[in-house]
Parts: structure tokens; C-alpha cells; sequence
């Protein structure tokens, strides 16, 4: 059963306009290094019914395995430090 692996981004204040973007494509490089993923998108958010959350992350993998293996592979690591260190971030998984 394919995963739906959900974050919101909430970018720090002093965050420029261009690290935003090499976050957001260090996220979508995820599909050519990560395998299970078979879908990602990141992108900014146009509507005001985040809280404050201004970015988002939605990928697809194949599994629950996937899942774990997608967690701790080094190229996701290597994303999602930095990308810790600028900005607060809500996850959820699901399947469907």
C-alpha cells in the first residue's frame, strides 16, 4: 500500500527568498537519489488556512518500508538538517 508522506514548512523569518529555494529544490532532487519514491512535490503555499506554515512537502512511496528506508537514507538527511535548522516543520504519514 503506497504512503502519502505530508510536512508543512514554516520558514524563519530571516530565511532569504533564495536559501528558500535551494531548500525546496535539495527536496525535489529526493526522487532521482531516493528509491520508493514514486511521487514529490514542494512548493510554497497560496492560501491562508496553514497557521503561518508557508511551504509544503508531499511525497509518495511505495510502502511503509519505503517509508523507513526514505527516513534515514543520507541524501534525505543531508536535506532535512539544514532545512530543520531554517524553519519548523509539521509531519504526517498516512496510507492509502
Amino acid at each position: 500500500m503506497a504512503v502519502q508522506h505530508m510536512v508543512w514548512i514554516k520558514f524563519k523569518a530571516d530565511i532569504t527568498e533564495t536559501r528558500i529555494n535551494e531548500h525546496l529544490e535539495g527536496l525535489r532532487s529526493l526522487t532521482a537519489k531516493v528509491p520508493g519514491i514514486t511521487a514529490l512535490s514542494a512548493g510554497k503555499n497560496f492560501t491562508d488556512r496553514a497557521n503561518g506554515f508557508n511551504h509544503g512537502l508531499l511525497v509518495t512511496l511505495e510502502s511503509r518500508d519505503a517509508l523507513d528506508a526514505y527516513q534515514v537514507h543520507p541524501e534525505h538527511v543531508a536535506v532535512a538538517v539544514p532545512l530543520k535548522a531554517d524553519a519548523d516543520l509539521m509531519a504526517m504519514d498516512i496510507e492509502s
